[in-house]
């Protein structure tokens, strides 16, 4: 939708692809080839690996309990769990915040930067995180405080700040991070092997920032220059982002949310089978967007 609407398109993006319509994205008939299968491999997959009788839970074992949670001092129970409680991480983001922050006043002056609103948003959260200790208490008292909006509040800001390093800041030879990321892409695939490449690195991409719209503001001008520079199907290079992207939310799912709020389930209650689709899904995928690729 963002390629296909110019108003919508950053100008680092727009000056490499221009609009690309959805006659071009999801409306091709490979996109709905895939679709097909894809959905159809779904129900299959879904059908064979749904627990028997004896061990599946009930509506009633999942009662919702609309009380308060009142929460103990969470400790980590498994090794997955060490990004959310280890002090490192939030003493690492803050002392980049600190030397952002220097860098601001030191340029522009103090009076500019502190009489932006900006400025105090990034300057609490910033101190939040501090006071937290580790990311699961701050994004737990984060989403308790506003409860509807707590992912974008936290997660775009970092988002934007990825974006201007990837495609505003040139380096020491006067081009961006992500000419030199494209040129990587361009010496390792060719027209044939662009779309595993780029279905590959992703899908890698999706499970660690698991926002589609919010990656491919950051990786377009990259990903898109590289299909460019190889004379790719514009279009299809989209669709490569799109299908392989949406492959770690089977791990790493926004979907999961509700299900988890309103069934009172965990997340370990249902991930065992959402691996159990990446693993169907993740060579089916790759594959049909190679062999769908030579069609265009």
């Amino acid at each position: 939708m963002l390629q296909a609407n110019p108003a919508s398109l950053p100008k680092s993006i727009s000056d490499i692809t221009g609009v690309i319509p959805l006659s071009q994205t999801i409306f091709l008939w490979q996109s709905f080839v895939m679709g097909g299968l894809i959905l159809l491999a779904s129900v299959i997959i879904a059908y064979y690996s749904a627990p028997g009788e004896a061990h599946a839970r009930t509506a009633q074992d999942m009662g919702c309990d609309v009380s308060e949670d009142k929460h103990s001092e969470e400790k980590q129970t498994r090794p997955g769990e060490w990004f959310e409680f280890t002090p490192a991480l939030p003493i690492l983001i803050v002392l980049l915040a600190v030397g952002f922050c220097y860098a601001e006043f030191s340029s522009k002056g103090f009076l500019p930067v502190i009489s932006s609103l900006n400025t105090y948003n990034f300057i609490f959260l910033m101190i939040g995180l501090l006071l937290h200790k580790n990311i699961r208490s701050f994004l737990r008292s984060v989403s308790k405080a506003v409860p509807t909006t707590a992912g974008v509040l936290i997660q775009f800001p970092l988002y934007g700040s990825i974006a201007t390093m990837l495609t505003a800041v040139p380096g020491a030879d006067g081009v961006s991070i992500s000419h030199h990321i494209a040129s990587v892409f361009v010496s390792i695939a060719n027209d044939h092997t662009f779309p595993v490449v780029i279905g590959v690195y992703s899908a890698i991409l999706g499970f660690l920032v698991p926002s589609g719209g919010g990656k491919w503001i950051i990786e377009a001008p990259y990903v898109m220059q590289a299909a460019a520079d190889l004379k790719a199907h514009m279009g299809w290079a989209v669709q490569v982002y799109n299908a392989a992207e949406a492959l770690p939310n089977l791990i790493n799912p926004f979907w999961m949310l509700p299900l988890l709020g309103v069934l009172g389930l965990k997340a370990r209650d249902i991930v065992g089978f959402c691996f159990t689709q990446l693993l169907f899904h993740a060579p089916l995928v790759l594959f049909l967007l190679w062999a769908l690729a030579l069609t265009l």
